[in-house]
């Protein structure tokens, strides 16, 4: 099966950036970064289809994030580069094996990694 692991989270302030990283066994046909804060839904950040390095954003990060893929190491990146308070939240990388559709959509992802906390202090 795919399994997906995840790394680069931590406390910073505003302005200041992070990368996260999420490393992938197996076939997969998108990728994509969700986070979620307590009491809210689960939110679409960032997604690519890997064969194609399609790239796609929530409004709220297309001028500050940047996610790529790198085949030879099997791994996906998310470059936070600006970051705000309001990026804080639990990221988490996910993967599916079909075009579903809506890459925004949690449920329409089979394989999740395990998360990595962001926190952006004012």
């Amino acid at each position: 099966q795919v399994q997906l692991v995840e790394s680069g989270g931590g406390s910073v302030q505003a302005g200041a950036s992070l990368r996260l990283s999420c490393t992938v066994s197996g076939t997969i046909f998108s990728l994509t970064w969700f986070r979620q804060v307590p009491g809210k839904e689960r939110e679409g950040v960032a997604s690519i289809y890997t064969a194609v390095d399609r790239m796609m954003y929530a409004d709220s990060v297309k001028d500050r994030f940047t996610i790529s893929w790198n085949e030879a190491e099997r791994s996906a990146y998310l470059q936070m580069d600006l970051l705000k308070p309001e990026d804080t939240a639990m990221y988490y990388c996910a993967a599916r094996t079909a075009n579903i559709g809506i890459w925004w959509a949690p449920a329409t992802y089979d394989y999740w990694g395990q998360g990595t906390q962001v926190t952006v202090s004012s």
